[in-house]
């Protein structure tokens, strides 16, 4: 892979803070909210220990930091590379670029498997990167 110092970043669909929180948790408890990035990221309390791992490996093996946000916390640019098509995974290089990596079709049919998540997002890391 090259020497790019890059970012990865997650933008779930879901607001942060405490009101969002709450009404992403009861809303897809009904089955009226949904986000394919926080199946994969998250079980229904607390962040998956096997996402925990790979957010190390990535860090420890390629010297990526994955960064997650909700759609209330993005910055200018975050937002304009994915207004309308959350959840995704933005990367960001060192010169503040941002592509496309994974949209929310790939993350639907991932279907919250961190294993899946991986390695599709290893095999597009090899071709931006």
């Amino acid at each position: 892979m090259s020497e790019k110092q890059v970012t990865l970043i997650g933008v779930y669909k879901a607001n942060g803070g405490v009101v969002g929180e709450l009404s992403y948790f009861f809303g897809h408890l009904v089955g009226v909210r949904s986000c394919s990035l926080c199946d994969v990221t998250h079980s229904p309390v607390m962040k998956k220990a096997k996402f925990k791992d790979l957010e190390k490996r990535l860090k420890a093996e390629l010297g990526i930091t994955f960064k997650l946000v909700h759609m209330n916390e993005r910055n200018a640019e975050e937002l304009k590379a994915s207004s309308g098509r959350e959840p995704c995974v933005l990367l960001r290089y060192d010169d503040g670029g941002i592509s496309m990596l994974l949209d929310y079709v790939e993350l639907k049919a991932i279907d919250g498997s961190v294993e899946s998540f991986e390695k599709l997002l290893r095999s597009r890391l090899d071709f931006y990167l």
